[in-house]
């Protein structure tokens, strides 16, 4: 995967527990930059991914947020 230069900045994933959005975080996670898993309703898949992320050697987070509520962001 090709990324420009990020460093220093972290990548919020909404969905980043399960399908696309997983993969992403993975991918992301893999280049070396940092990963926040935002998820609404699957902290158990939010939570798998981000201990993907560490085993790996990455670096991550889970954090609830519905991202389509602007009090909840």
């Amino acid at each position: 995967m090709a990324i420009d230069d990020i460093s220093g900045r972290v990548a919020l994933i909404t969905g980043g527990g399960r399908g696309i959005g997983r993969a992403i975080s993975l991918a992301l996670a893999r280049e070396g930059v940092p990963v926040a898993v935002n998820w609404v309703t699957s902290q158990k898949a939010a939570a798998e991914t981000v201990a993907a992320i560490a085993a790996a050697g990455g670096r991550a987070m889970a954090v609830q947020a519905d991202v389509a509520d602007a009090a909840a962001v």
